[in-house]
């Protein structure tokens, strides 16, 4: 986590615990598991790629355990496979049930498909889809059940006692932490020299039990990170508290990260095992996925991307380079219509981008002054909406490289004279009140609303406003960078009754294209 207040340098990096004889007991009886582990009928091994971009930004190497190119997009297969496969004949004919709304329910389907044998998989009914397709196109018999996971693992348990099904656990269970241990099993085989640490996201903990346990047994001096979101840290605060804590409550935007309790074994594992742990934050998330885009051109679920993001916060907090770090990238199923959430907030978490309200006089003038006040700045956000007679409040976002920008930003913004808010942190403005910003008002009177689309350069906006007559207010401006070659940007002029030549004539000028929308209905509804 980042340095706390008064302190000037971070800790150094903790080298690899030292093994308790209970570690180490541990570390064997499941060294012998994974090694016997039945995994590679349904998976395959996957690759160790070094994602280069990132290795070069960060100063070390950092190469992704590429998890997310198994046949259903996720690890979960493994374990999946290794208990079903271990069951008696008997057993595996009466046929097998499990509580899932995404991985593990895939792995299991898939692994039923396999092995010839039902599979009953119950889901929340809030499952999307796209999911609930994936396991019915295994094979799988869907059971749709409550609006939570617990309600379907409950009404699972009840059809398990019902029908003599047996059940396969997610995570909390021996043979498939063994399955998902072969992961830690291939990595040591690909990557045979220097190995600093890898990265693990934690869920229930099924993944990082297997690989904490075969790294501490094979090569105890590689650190096992576990890393988990601040709004699901239940592994973290079981271990500090020396017994499982279940959460009130999750988020929910890595899904695939987000159980309340961990299991029993799995914390009997991670105690003893688990090097360190690191939190991040949803913003550092999104800002991973699309780091592992630009490095692979794949896309990756918010759980997939913890590793990766993890390996970004350490190295800045430890100060590390000329190390090698392994990121298990450990799921891809991702729902479609996320991405412009990620998209959106992966700037934050790049600390690429910083949101301000600047108070400014609601006077003519006012408004280019504030923009030459931005100078070379890319500005990627700026929304505002004439609201009082003597005070305009305007919401602006800006590119920037470091997050310590923002401060000396707001800083400049109110030695200028415009009082200024930092709104970088600010969830509420990030998620909700920068799409609000508008309305109707009773000043915009003589007011016509075009839409242009402005060349995405350095001094666009500056040569609207100066080819501006200085009689005409702006009284609305909406524009937000998304990424293409040109913004496109909605626009409140009051021009003045007499005036309407020499607007048109402005307009000509500035060879932008453009469209009027005074007189669209939507207008009428919202803005006037």
């Amino acid at each position: 986590m980042p340095a706390g207040p008064g302190r000037t340098s971070p800790p150094p990096a903790p080298g690899a615990r030292t093994l308790s004889p209970k570690g180490q007991r541990i570390a064997a009886h499941y060294l012998k598991q994974v090694l016997t582990a039945r995994v590679y009928d349904v998976a395959r091994e996957t690759p160790l790629e070094p994602a280069r971009n990132l290795s070069r930004r960060l100063a070390n190497q950092v190469l992704l355990k590429r998890e997310d190119q198994q046949p259903v997009f996720s690890f979960k297969l493994r374990g999946a496979y290794n208990k079903m496969v271990h069951l008696a004949p008997e057993a595996r004919d009466r046929g097998v049930i499990c509580a899932s709304a995404g991985n593990h329910a895939q792995g299991v389907a898939l692994a039923a498909k396999r092995l010839g044998c039902r599979a009953v998989i119950v889901m929340p009914v809030t499952t999307p889809r796209l999911k609930i397709d994936a396991v019915q196109a295994l094979g799988g018999e869907v059971v749709l059940q409550g609006d939570s996971y617990s309600d379907a693992y409950a009404h699972a348990l009840q059809l398990q006692a019902d029908a003599g099904l047996t059940f396969v656990h997610p995570f909390d269970d021996p043979q498939v932490i063994a399955g998902q241990g072969t992961v830690a099993m291939e990595i040591l085989r690909q990557h045979q020299g220097p190995l600093d640490a890898v990265f693990v996201a934690i869920g229930g903990g099924g993944l990082i039990a297997g690989v904490a346990a075969y790294i501490k047994a094979v090569r105890p001096e590689v650190k096992v990170i576990g890393v988990q979101t601040v709004d699901s840290d239940a592994m973290l605060q079981s271990v500090r508290k020396g017994r499982r804590v279940t959460l009130p409550d999750v988020g929910l935007f890595s899904d695939g990260t987000a159980v309340k309790l961990v299991g029993e074994e799995t914390f009997r594992v991670a105690r003893e095992l688990v090097d360190d742990y690191v939190l991040v934050d949803t913003d550092a998330v999104c800002a991973a996925i699309k780091d592992v885009f630009q490095d692979t051109r794949s896309v990756l679920e918010p759980a997939g991307a913890l590793g990766v993001a993890a390996i970004k916060q350490y190295v800045a907090q430890h100060k590390l380079k000329g190390q090698t770090l392994v990121a298990i990238t450990c799921g891809a199923n991702m729902n479609f219509d996320r991405l412009r959430f990620v998209a959106e907030r992966a700037e934050f978490g790049e600390q690429r981008e910083a949101l301000f309200a600047v108070t400014i006089p609601e006077e003519r003038g006012s408004f280019k002054r504030f923009c030459e006040l931005l100078g070379p700045r890319s500005v990627t956000e700026f929304n505002y909406r004439i609201s009082d007679a003597k005070l305009a409040h305007v919401f602006v976002g800006l590119s920037i490289q470091r997050r310590d920008e923002a401060d000396r930003i707001e800083r400049q913004f109110i030695k200028q004279g415009f009082p200024t808010v930092n709104l970088t942190d600010d969830e509420l403005a990030k998620e909700h009140v920068r799409h609000m910003v508008g309305g109707r008002s009773e000043l915009a009177r003589q007011e016509r609303l075009f839409r242009f689309q402005f060349p995405e350069k350095p001094g666009a906006l500056m040569r609207f406003l100066a080819a501006m007559h200085p009689g005409w207010n702006i009284s609305l401006f909406h524009y937000r960078n998304q990424g293409a070659d040109y913004g496109r940007i909605l626009v409140g002029i009051q021009v003045p009754a007499g005036d309407e030549k020499a607007f048109d004539d402005f307009l000509r000028s500035l060879a932008y294209p453009c469209s009027e929308e005074t007189l669209n209905p939507v207008v009428g509804l919202f803005l006037k």
